[in-house]
C-alpha cells in the first residue's frame, strides 16, 4: 500500500531537508538560464531558518521525506507573496505544486489578503503554465541579466475570502 503526500507548516526539523531540495529543483533552473549564482542555490541553512519564522513555510512530505515546499508572505498593502515553490524531480507533474500553491493561498488568505503576486524566469514554461491555470496573470517582466527576465504574475484574492477577514 502506497503512502500518500501530506501538506503541514513546515518546521525548523524541516530546514535542512527544504534547502537541498532546494538546491536539487533549482539545477534545472541554473541550467537553464546559465547562471548557477541566482540565490535559491546560495541560500544558507542559517538564512532558510530565519524564513521559517516570517511568514508561512510549508513543506509536502512522503512519510518522513520532504518531496515539496513552498513560501508565503503578506505585506501590509494586502499583497500576499508566493516564493520558493518546489516539487521533488520524481513527484512533479503530478499536481503536487498546484496542491502547496493552493495550500500557501488558502494559509494567506486569513491575512486579508487582497492579492497574491509570485515571480519566475520568462524560460520557465512549467512554471508560467502552473501558475496560469491557477489563474494568475501576467502584471510585469524585469531584466535581470543579459540572459534572465523575472515574469511578475498576480491574482485578486476570492472577494469573499476577503470580505469575511475585513
Amino acid at each position: 500500500m502506497g503512502m500518500s503526500v501530506t501538506i503541514s507548516p513546515a518546521s525548523e526539523q524541516d530546514a535542512e531537508q527544504i534547502l537541498k531540495l532546494q538546491y536539487l529543483c533549482y539545477q534545472s533552473e541554473a541550467e537553464l538560464y546559465g547562471d548557477y549564482s541566482i540565490e535559491p542555490l546560495t541560500q544558507t541553512l542559517d538564512d532558510l531558518r530565519a524564513e521559517l519564522g516570517n511568514g508561512w513555510v510549508l513543506a509536502a512530505r512522503l512519510g518522513e521525506e520532504v518531496v515539496g515546499s513552498v513560501r508565503g508572505a503578506v505585506h501590509e498593502d494586502g499583497t500576499a507573496a508566493i516564493a520558493g515553490l518546489i516539487v521533488h524531480p520524481r513527484m512533479q507533474r503530478h499536481g503536487l505544486g498546484g496542491r502547496l500553491l493552493a495550500a500557501i493561498e488558502m494559509r494567506l488568505a486569513a491575512e486579508q489578503v487582497k492579492r497574491y503576486r509570485l515571480s519566475t524566469g520568462h524560460r520557465s514554461e512549467g512554471n508560467l503554465r502552473l501558475y496560469r491555470k491557477y489563474g494568475y496573470a501576467q502584471i510585469g517582466t524585469e531584466r535581470v541579466s543579459r540572459s534572465l527576465s523575472v515574469v511578475t504574475l498576480e491574482k485578486r484574492a476570492a472577494a469573499e475570502a476577503f470580505a469575511a477577514s475585513a
